[in-house]
């Protein structure tokens, strides 16, 4: 099993090319970053009674990648997660292939459809159809990615052929990991996923339901979607679980096959990260041993 870091880079935090040098220094296999664009002040945050700083102040994950790229050699540079519905799917692509090209095919494309209805509304989306939106544009950028001339023509994304280079160095591309914790998500990572992104927790709790994933319902929930993904005759999904980590939980993920289980770093200075990072591999070590 690998592990990696998260953080959310924001303008009083370290910079994600540092962290990211850090955490490769340190041997760990990916250095994830997250987005929000920004936070509407009628925001009804779920976990807290106030929006924390850092969720209005994140750096744009694919300059914060293309930062970390530029300063590291080995490390997988991930986004966990871009908000999909809130971006266009010709420019999106563009981006995801420029980061894998300057990385030279380390990009992890980690997405999810968003929780936040008024940004959704400052993006043009709609929240009803923010699902469906997603999966479209996901199709389309495997056309853009994958074809010299590309078009799609779906309900929600629709354009004519056109041309787009660079590619990805990663073939056919990188991989796409599909974020959330609803029932459904297990059926949209075997339809269009490489990969799923689940938040696990210990167990039930009033926030979890569709946001994070108790360890017994993961328990229930990969092996399910590994049927899915077979009958539809795709390759059985790989897993990135974010969250925690203790000896149960451990062998639970060695079971399930969990490729990767990423630890959060705070939003705040060098000295801070890399405690947490000390925190990380302490654990890493004692589940281990």
């Amino acid at each position: 099993m690998k592990f990696g870091i998260s953080m959310f880079p924001t303008d009083t935090s370290a910079g994600p090319g540092e962290v990211a040098a850090e955490a490769e220094a340190r041997g760990f296999h990916a250095f994830w970053v997250s987005e929000h664009s920004h936070m509407p002040l009628d925001t009804d945050f779920p976990l807290a009674d106030q929006v924390p700083r850092e969720y209005a102040s994140m750096l744009d994950p694919f300059v914060a990648l293309s930062a970390a790229a530029a300063v590291t050699e080995t490390i997988m540079l991930g986004t966990a997660i871009v908000i999909l519905p809130q971006h266009d799917p010709i420019n999106c692509a563009k981006a995801v292939a420029s980061v894998d090209l300057i990385s030279n095919g380390r990009m992890l494309f980690g997405i999810g459809a968003g929780w936040n209805e008024p940004e959704m509304k400052n993006h043009g989306t709609d929240p009803a159809t923010r699902f469906k939106l997603m999966r479209e544009r996901v199709e389309a950028m495997r056309r853009l990615w994958t074809e010299e001339e590309a078009e799609y023509h779906g309900e929600l994304v629709d354009f004519e052929p056109l041309w787009q280079w660079p590619k990805p160095v990663q073939k056919p591309h990188p991989p796409v990991f599909v974020a959330g914790a609803s029932p459904r998500v297990i059926e949209r990572v075997a339809r269009y996923g490489d990969g799923w992104l689940p938040v696990v927790v210990p167990e039930a709790n009033p926030l979890s339901p569709g946001r994070m994933t108790p360890l017994a319902e993961l328990k229930e929930m990969v092996p399910r979607m590994n049927e899915l993904a077979a009958q539809q005759g795709r390759p059985q999904p790989r897993v990135v679980v974010s969250g925690y980590l203790d000896p149960e939980s451990y062998e639970v993920y060695q079971s399930l096959g969990v490729e990767s289980v990423s630890f959060r770093v705070p939003s705040a200075d060098f000295d801070s990260i890399q405690r947490a990072m000390d925190e990380a591999q302490a654990t890493i070590a004692a589940v281990q041993g």
